[in-house]
């Protein structure tokens, strides 16, 4: 069993807990011209390819015994799925694999824009530490989660796992909106309220994005997304930096209208030091930043091994995979 591997080397042995004894692994780094992929795997059987890793069509179309691409990540959104269809390629991602790791980063944002971090250890740093909690003290801007409502836009895997961590917090008020609302015995299971999306943003202390990267969705924490919440609230993102228009964040943070954002994922990764939000001074202090770790802790690719072996091996047998997309 031939499989084309795009991402960082050594994933495949790294992560799986066990290896078919037949396989021949072509590894390869991500961003190659189509043409390198299709001259070291046209014959390969199977793809496994790295969440933000983009997959042309051309490779697709030029790979004639290919039978699946599953993504190492959720994510799957750069992969030519008309091509993929069209050739009858089964695509799949490890739908679950980070829930509980991208949920554990969305509450530590929460926490870090919450406890104002960034400024806090700068002043330890600068030995303004009696200055900086003295101010805290004065102006008694610190909040607990518990204090806050939460709003998640978007309600899969994620999200749920978020809800229950929130609910070990003390929370009381979680929000939630996606297109169909859950059954009532599942929001009293988590503890959760179904609203419509600009009732969640109005009332909601906290708003953090749970959404996949669709057309739909693409830019939807817009001007008119931030003028809709509550002034003074936080926002998270640890979903994916496209459902961010960039300029209108950093305008409400500029302006006050949002007091922080806790930010897992920007636009445009990887990250270049020209990013547009990172060259906001006005905004500087305003931002808690990590880089786009959420979902890479090593149990997240176990899992997602796991799942990745179990829908392989499902394909190769004939059957349909269980996290087809």
């Amino acid at each position: 069993m031939k499989i084309l591997h795009i991402g960082k080397k050594g994933n495949v042995e790294r992560f799986s807990k066990a290896l078919p004894e037949d396989l021949e692994l072509v590894d390869m780094p991500m961003n190659l011209d189509p043409e390198e992929y299709v001259a070291q795997a046209a014959d390969a059987e199977h793809i496994i390819i790295d969440a933000i890793g983009a997959l042309d069509g051309a490779v697709i179309r030029s790979m004639p015994n290919l039978k699946s691409i599953h993504s190492e990540g959720v994510a799957y959104n750069k992969i030519d799925l008309d091509a993929a269809s069209e050739c009858g390629v089964k695509v799949c991602h490890s739908v679950g694999m980070n829930a509980t790791a991208v949920a554990e980063q969305a509450v530590l944002l929460m926490s870090g824009v919450l406890k104002d971090v960034i400024a806090g250890d700068r002043a330890v740093r600068e030995g303004r530490q009696i200055v900086k909690k003295e101010k805290y003290m004065i102006e008694g801007n610190l909040l607990e989660l518990a204090d806050c409502a939460v709003g998640l836009v978007g309600f899969g895997n994620i999200a749920s796992a978020t809800a229950v961590l929130l609910r070990a917090y003390g929370v009381s008020d979680i929000y939630y909106y996606k297109r169909s609302k859950l059954s009532v015995e599942e929001e009293e299971a988590l503890g959760v309220q179904y609203m419509p999306l600009d009732e969640l943003l109005a009332s909601s202390d906290i708003v953090s994005m749970h959404l996949p990267v669709t057309d739909a969705t693409m830019g939807i924490a817009n001007a008119d997304f931030f003028s809709k919440m509550k002034p003074g609230a936080y926002f998270i993102n640890t979903a994916r930096g496209e459902l961010v228009d960039d300029i209108a964040l950093a305008d409400a943070l500029a302006s006050g209208k949002l007091a922080m954002a806790g930010l897992d994922t920007l636009s445009h990764e990887p990250v270049q030091p020209d990013h547009y939000l990172l060259n906001r001074e006005d905004i500087a202090d305003k931002l808690v930043l990590s880089p786009h770790i959420g979902g890479i802790t090593t149990s997240s690719f176990r899992r997602s091994y796991a799942m990745i072996w179990e829908d392989i091996l499902t394909v190769r047998e004939g059957g349909v995979p269980e996290r087809v997309v």
